[in-house]
């Protein structure tokens, strides 16, 4: 194993996820909803990777492929230096001892006919923990340890907030005391008041675990909160990558400028300067060609539309897809 891979727990390489799209009598495939388009990423062990775009972005398709929930359609995933796209069968089942999810809405991801013990204890159950008194002790800690009461045990989700739900479904994904967690949107269905609780839990979790975080969320707020590095998606393409400090303090991509400038100020007498962003997120089924930002790009130049650019170093650790930096 060399050196690099032991740095990196995680390793994403022109990563493809398209959907087919069929149509006429036959139902032939008439052309592919690109809902990823050759992204790369790493992630270094025991940081956080936040990914942040727009609704529709393919981030959350990002992360449901890295952990093997879907099918990529190209590229390589590597963990602990292992190409996991091919997994199949076993291998692929003990591969998901090591990466574990927690969804994005709480009360949808668990099982309203399930008390919240059984809910926690199934993936333990499924990997043959031990007996039932083990398990109920070791599903007991990880309750107490998510903030849950000990009775929570004996009751179904319904009984509980949105907030304690997410929580629940923390602790499901700590059970089999994973390596990498992707949180795919955990706080975004959740009430403010709420989620800085969540989101506090999470970070005291990772440390206490030792875990690797890939961090899916919208809200760019949030996501400078929790990441120490951060890529931003737009149209299923990673368009800027860098330390989480320098996006915020210098963004160079102009959609990511966009982004940044539409976070609400705390002080009302500081005045930012908000760009608006003409039209619509074009659909992925029918990207533009060259740069998949130049329709409302406002520093488009004419070589936008024909160049697609590549992601690129131009400070250190700062990457950015963008003609602007050729």
């Amino acid at each position: 194993m060399t050196q690099e891979s032991t740095e990196y727990l995680l390793q994403v390489h022109e990563l493809k996820k398209y959907y087919p799209v069929r149509g006429g009598l036959l139902q032939r495939r008439v052309g592919d909803v690109k809902a990823v388009d050759n992204i790369s990423l790493d992630l270094k062990r025991g940081e956080t990777f936040g990914l942040v775009g727009e609704s529709g972005c393919g981030k959350s398709t990002a992360g449901r492929t890295i952990t093997r929930l879907f099918k990529p359609t190209a590229g390589s995933i590597t963990f602990e230096g292992k190409d996991i796209t091919k997994l199949r069968g076993s291998e692929l089942r003990s591969l998901r001892q090591d990466i574990q999810m927690v969804f994005q809405d709480p009360y949808a991801s668990l099982n309203p006919r399930q008390m919240v013990g059984s809910v926690v204890s199934e993936p333990l159950v499924n990997y043959g923990y031990g007996s039932e008194a083990k398990l109920k002790d070791e599903v007991m800690q990880l309750l107490e340890r998510v903030g849950l009461p000990a009775d929570a045990y004996y009751k179904y989700p319904h009984e509980f907030s949105g907030g304690q739900r997410q929580r629940i479904g923390i602790a499901r994904a700590l059970a089999l005391k994973p390596k990498l967690i992707v949180a795919d949107e955990p706080v975004s269905a959740l009430d403010v008041s709420v989620q800085s609780q969540v989101l506090n839990l999470l970070k005291e979790l990772q440390e206490e675990f030792n875990l690797t975080l890939l961090f899916i969320a919208h809200d760019l707020s949030v996501v400078k909160h929790m990441s120490d590095r951060i890529g931003v998606m737009y149209l299923g393409n990673l368009v800027e990558v860098a330390d989480a400090e320098d996006i915020y303090r210098d963004p160079k991509h102009p959609y990511t400028q966009a982004l940044i400038s539409a976070i609400p100020q705390p002080d009302p007498r500081k005045k930012s300067d908000r760009i608006i962003l003409s039209g619509d997120v074009p659909s992925p089924q029918n990207p533009p060609t060259g740069c998949p930002f130049h329709p409302r790009c406002p520093k488009a130049m004419p070589e936008c539309s024909a160049d697609k650019p590549q992601l690129k170093e131009v400070n250190r650790d700062h990457r950015v897809s963008c003609l602007l930096y050729e």
